[in-house]
């Protein structure tokens, strides 16, 4: 099983869409999906109340339960899990990464978002030095933003995904049927840069492959 954290220090940055792309995607490529809403918000867990497949799974979580999920999950054949996890990292932000293969930080690219990455870096110390990366969400599809924002994170250190999530409609009106951007728009750039964030993410999980049920150390610490 493979497992994921999605973490970020504020809220509306696109950690929930970034979720259930991932899990969708991977629903697609075969595997069985479960994403654990941990975020009292549930907005992971109201989106498939507007959903009619199966899969993924969304379960509204709290913290406390979360290893005993994973475990569930996994009694049911559940192979690749999704941790969504509330906005302003805390203690349950914590259990998620300490309980995950890789964590992945959306983080928007202006000032306020960038500023909160040494509060962020402290917190995946207290969960393990889990394996992280950054990922530029929200964007702006006009000017250099995304791109500044990743050569900043990269000159302090993080290490940072390839692939930039602009701010795309596809997502919104996704949303809004119970649908990601690969399901709603499947030939969009929402979708396109989805799948390449999935495929990024899978290709660092299996690079060097598990031991003792943790992911080796294959991407850098932030």
């Amino acid at each position: 099983m493979q497992v994921i954290a999605i973490v970020a220090e504020k809220g509306g940055v696109g950690k929930t869409t970034l979720s259930l792309a991932l899990a969708v995607a991977a629903v697609q490529a075969g595997r069985k999906v479960a994403v654990l809403d941990l975020d009292p918000q549930a907005t992971a867990a109201n989106w498939t109340d507007r959903r009619s497949d199966e899969f993924p799974w969304v379960l509204a979580t709290p913290a406390s339960r979360l290893t005993a999920s994973i475990a569930q999950a996994q009694a049911q054949g559940v192979d690749f899990v999704v941790i969504d996890t509330p906005p302003h990292a805390g203690t349950d932000a914590v259990e998620a990464a300490r309980r995950a293969d890789i964590v992945l930080i959306p983080v928007e690219p202006h000032l306020f978002a960038l500023e909160t990455l040494p509060k962020l870096n402290d917190l995946l110390k207290l969960a393990g030095d889990t394996p992280a990366v950054f990922v530029v969400s929200k964007a702006p599809t006009q000017g250099k933003e995304g791109q500044d924002a990743v050569a900043f994170m990269k000159e302090q250190g993080f290490h940072v995904c390839p692939i930039t999530l602009y701010v795309r409609a596809a997502h919104r009106h996704a949303g809004n049927v119970g649908q990601t951007a690969q399901e709603y728009e499947p030939k969009g750039k929402a979708a396109e840069e989805s799948m390449q964030v999935y495929t990024y993410t899978i290709k660092l999980l299996t690079t060097e492959g598990r031991s003792d049920g943790k992911t080796q150390s294959i991407v850098a610490r932030a």
